[in-house]
């Protein structure tokens, strides 16, 4: 809402008149987040946040997926969103949120975004509070630990008692919970590492492409390695609030086009190095 200015005085009448009109505005409308999105709108009829633009919510950084350079959020997520801000001849602005607010849909529902792009894997859950796109990514988890560590599986680290950590509000969280861990909960990425390089974990699980990408950092891959790789069947999708089918019919086009065109292919080669194989298939 747009702070209060100081406007000449009217005659009664006339003020009267206002006051009415601003009492049956106020009714008309329950809230300025939702207000704006009703009657903010792209091609095709899609509601948007703000006008000319689509708004991404994110945490960052969750490199190579979203992080900054410089003061500019770039990455893997960040190139697949800016197909569909092209396709609705907007632009593309991020929002930096905690994730537990993306991946419960509190973000989305509370009108802060359009669609939420944070490496997030598609669940059950996850469904029930908001829609997903068509999957982009087809992901996995990895473990990491020092160097030498003897490390092959996730017995070793119940047998070795080991310190187990993981990003908390995440898909790698739940997965070694239901393994019969109680591992150490780090709000995010870079403070899931800072614990494994401190001491404060022996091993983090963590998404491979994640793990990867710190491991091209030469004061990472000196002390620490990937020890194992997780194949647990997740894909990563773009989040959106449920009633938006006309954005996730947008979505869906602009990403199934990249996927056939070579786009996709380009914008993963990229961020990661390698071809994507295969790209990720409808779920």
């Amino acid at each position: 809402m747009a702070p209060w200015t100081k406007r000449p005085r009217v005659p009664m009448i006339g003020a009267m008149a206002v006051a009415s009109a601003l009492l049956l505005a106020a009714c008309g409308s329950s809230g300025g987040d939702e207000n704006t999105a009703a009657t903010a709108t792209a091609p095709g009829g899609v509601k948007l946040v703000n006008s000319g633009k689509i708004t991404t919510c994110t945490n960052v950084p969750y490199e190579p997926f979203q992080f900054k350079q410089g003061e500019k959020v770039v990455g893997f997520d960040v190139d697949i969103v800016d197909l569909v801000a092209k396709k609705l001849n907007v632009t593309q602005e991020i929002i930096d949120i905690d994730f537990a607010a993306i991946k419960s849909g509190a973000a989305l529902n509370a009108g802060k975004c359009d669609v939420a792009a944070a490496g997030m894997t598609i669940t059950p859950e996850r469904q029930q509070n908001m829609g997903f796109s068509v999957p982009y990514f087809d992901a996995t988890q990895a473990l990491m630990a020092k160097k030498g560590s003897g490390i092959t599986s996730l017995e070793d680290v119940k047998t070795k008692n080991l310190k187990l950590g993981a990003q908390a509000s995440t898909t790698g969280l739940e997965y070694v919970k239901k393994q019969g861990f109680s591992p150490i909960e780090f709000a995010d990425s870079p403070k899931e590492l800072l614990g494994l390089q401190t001491g404060q974990a022996d091993v983090i699980v963590q998404d491979l492409p994640v793990v990867l990408t710190w491991l091209k950092k030469p004061d990472v891959a000196s002390k620490f390695e990937m020890v194992l790789s997780l194949d647990t069947g997740e894909q990563y999708g773009i989040g959106m609030k449920k009633d938006n089918t006309a954005l996730k019919k947008v979505v869906d086009e602009a990403i199934e086009t990249a996927k056939s065109d070579g786009t996709y292919t380009a914008i993963y080669k990229k961020w990661f190095g390698t071809e994507p194989t295969p790209a990720p298939s409808a779920s």
